[in-house]
């Protein structure tokens, strides 16, 4: 299960993700700054925090870090989304309240969606398929947190 990022390491990771690059401790400080006030140590405790629970791996640059994450912002919304999905009782009925909730350009990117996972169908003789090739249903783990 995914713990969902509290708001300080989502503003981190918001950066991380968007600048794609490795960052230091005073890099992400000097954006935090720019919309409140915030300390070096506490980026700093944010960012090991955040090493420690797998979002980030991080080399050292000298005397400092350089931080970068571990997986995309994509991967970490879908395991939210499944994690959520996961706690219904009726996840048919969940997925229909939730299409509800969509707006008309989402539901558009959920079309996308849909077509590019049809490019790329599960294998017939992997480990989702059963005896006769037929799809199981079932669903790989992803990486381990």
């Amino acid at each position: 299960m995914v713990r969902q990022l509290g708001e300080l390491e989502n503003a981190i990771m918001t950066r991380v993700w968007q600048w794609n690059r490795p960052v230091t401790v005073r890099e992400v400080l000097l954006d935090l700054q720019s919309e409140r006030e915030i300390a070096y140590t506490t980026v700093m405790t944010v960012l090991d925090k955040l090493h420690r629970k797998g979002w980030l791996r991080r080399d050292r640059a000298g005397r400092a870090y350089r931080y970068e994450p571990v997986s995309s912002r994509e991967a970490y919304t879908a395991a939210l989304m499944n994690d959520a999905w996961a706690t219904s009782d009726n996840p048919a009925a969940a997925l229909v309240h939730f299409f509800g909730l969509m707006s008309p350009e989402q539901r558009e990117a959920l079309r996308d969606a849909l077509r590019v996972a049809a490019l790329f169908p599960p294998d017939p003789t992997g480990p989702d398929s059963g005896e006769d090739g037929t799809d199981t249903g079932e669903t790989r783990p992803g990486p381990a947190r």
